[in-house]
């Protein structure tokens, strides 16, 4: 097939990639041996070497299989960014059980849902979230939880501090003496094994299970083997440019999330760079404070991050010049933005594209390349791509028209989990149908029109509607609702919801919102509510959720 894209390369990247016959935990066995003294993660300006993180990782997995994990066993992982993500995800990989990354975000029916659907057997959390698993618990397999306090990683006067000022107020101390399911992370590794029991692992083996709602909006989870995931490290380090054992990486997307899960860890461990990992993104002193001390070369994020920064009322007080490279992904990458974060850092931040279901990476703008504003850039060495008719799927469409984006390559998922026919839908012949409308140009470069329908992106995030509106639905004031994004200057989309209310029932915005609030992650609440006294439907009574999109953009482009 004709790859116009080729020839738009940076000379440095070829069009296919020699890729290492080895898993991610093998490759970070390699760096720990090749710079064993080179800090690996940075957090709250604590260090662990290459060297102490794969010996951690090594206990980390004897530890599970200790506890009776056994190769292709999912064991889920509640954490946000910290070492203790990084230690059990690696441990998890290695001894050939499938990891299961769980939004930090999620309530207990969201996180049961997650648990029983993917079979795991085990799960390690935070203090803080323990009573969210334990409400979730019950009818999953979960037979152990490991609970870890994010204050173990911390340098010693930190802790004491935290210990002090903070650890009960913010919810972080709990008692697990009483729960035979439970054990302490700290204890679990001091007892265990030294190093795991040989498992004969394939690439093509399941590594990761990502929950997304694909192109349908029902939760699921796409399968990733270790050879996918593998691949999109390597194309993410050759698309950079990394130089091996000297890069330096701001990790602050959250490392649950598919995005995150390459570009802020498994890149780096296969770069041997240093993590600075974030916590908390939206503290933007303390990003700032961490890119000042630490001199990160790169930055992969979402436009809400480099927002945050632009508009930041100190940030001209910050050297942030260290960082080379972005690439954003997430939501569409406003002009203004990009040009704003480029003045200020000096880096080169593009706009690139991927899915769940492709590890994340497909697409990128070149870097220090021909960079074309408001596209998603190239396809990725080894990676095809085709535009083809939306009706049928089968036709190729000509440079420059619309259609159904694609994707056949090496990191493109086995397919959804125990999901046979959302699988046979998705992919087809090799190829992944993305569900969203694009048109290519006659150099490769590839724009996005329209998205998965009704998907909303908020904040990096991708929200189904569905999720909401079955929420709603339990309302026992709800008669009908329906939730579409709508276009937000800080996350992208926002989430406004349209209802109509049971006969002689009354309800108020707020009353609705703080309902959401108790039922899914704070990033799916609602921030508007409109109640209506019937909705627009087609003929069979299908609710026209775009034409209340269209309206509702219509009215806001009035009123400004």
């Amino acid at each position: 097939m004709d790859k116009p894209w080729l020839r738009k390369y940076e000379p440095h990247i070829p069009a296919s990639l020699s890729y290492p016959e080895k898993t991610l935990p093998q490759i970070l066995a390699d760096v720990a041996r090749r710079f064993p003294e080179r800090p690996a993660t940075i957090f709250f300006k604590a260090k662990l070497t290459y060297r102490q993180l794969n010996e951690l990782v090594n206990r980390c997995g004897a530890g599970l299989q200790r506890m009776g994990i056994r190769k292709g066993d999912r064991v889920a992982i509640l954490i946000p960014n910290s070492p203790q993500y990084v230690i059990a995800y690696y441990a998890i990989l290695r001894i050939g059980a499938i990891a299961v990354p769980c939004n930090p975000l999620y309530v207990a029916r969201e996180l049961n849902y997650q648990l029983k659907d993917s079979g795991a057997r085990a799960i390690f959390t935070l203090t803080k979230f323990y009573h969210t698993v334990k409400e979730a618990q019950p009818g999953t397999p979960v037979e152990s939880i490991i609970v870890t306090n994010i204050k173990e990683y911390f340098p010693p006067l930190l802790r004491f501090l935290f210990t002090v000022a903070k650890e009960a107020k913010e919810g972080h101390r709990v008692d697990i003496s009483k729960d035979p399911s439970a054990r302490w992370f700290q204890y679990f590794l001091a007892t265990a094994p030294a190093t795991p029991k040989g498992v004969d692992i394939s690439l093509d083996d399941t590594a990761v299970l990502l929950y997304t709602g694909g192109t349908t909006g029902v939760p699921k989870a796409a399968e990733l083997s270790h050879r996918n995931i593998m691949v999109n490290a390597v194309q993410t380090s050759v698309w950079f440019s990394a130089q091996e054992g000297q890069e330096v990486i701001l990790s602050a997307l959250p490392l649950s999330h598919s995005y995150g899960m390459t570009t802020a860890m498994n890149f780096p461990v296969y770069a041997g760079a240093t993590m600075i990992l974030i916590a908390n993104p939206r503290d933007i002193h303390d990003v700032l404070e961490s890119i000042q001390r630490f001199r990160p070369t790169a930055y992969p994020g979402v436009p809400t991050m480099y927002v945050a920064i632009n508009n930041y009322p100190k940030v001209s007080q910050y050297d942030l010049r260290s960082i080379k490279a972005c690439i954003s992904g997430g939501a569409p990458l406003p002009v203004e933005v990009q040009k704003r974060f480029q003045e200020i850092t000096g880096a080169k931040l593009v706009e690139g594209y991927g899915l769940s279901e492709t590890s994340p990476v497909t697409h990128a703008n070149p870097i220090y390349g021909e960079n074309r504003i408001g596209t998603i850039g190239l396809p990725w060495p080894d990676t095809d791509c085709k535009i083809v008719d939306v009706e049928t799927g089968t036709r190729e469409m000509p440079v420059g028209e619309t259609g159904e984006l694609i994707i056949r390559g090496p990191q493109v998922m086995k397919g959804y989990w125990n999901r046979p026919d959302e699988t046979a839908l998705a992919l087809r012949e090799g190829w992944l149908y993305t569900g969203d409308i694009a048109r290519m140009d006659a150099d490769g470069y590839f724009q996005i029109v329209d998205r998965k329908k009704d998907m909303i992106i908020a904040g990096g995030f991708n929200i189904y509607p569905r999720e909401i509106e079955e929420v709603l639905y339990e309302h026992p004031k709800v008669k009908e609702a329906v939730a579409v994004g709508l276009p937000d200057p800080h996350r992208g989309e926002t989430v406004k919801v349209f209802i109509v209310l049971k006969a002689g029932e009354t309800a108020t915005e707020q009353e609705i919102i703080e309902y959401c609030r108790g039922k899914m992650a704070r990033f799916k609440v609602p921030t508007a509510v409109e109640f209506r006294s019937e909705l627009p439907k087609t003929m069979v009574g299908k609710i026209l959720r775009r034409v209340l999109r269209e309206e509702e953009l219509a009215r806001q482009a009035k009123g400004s």
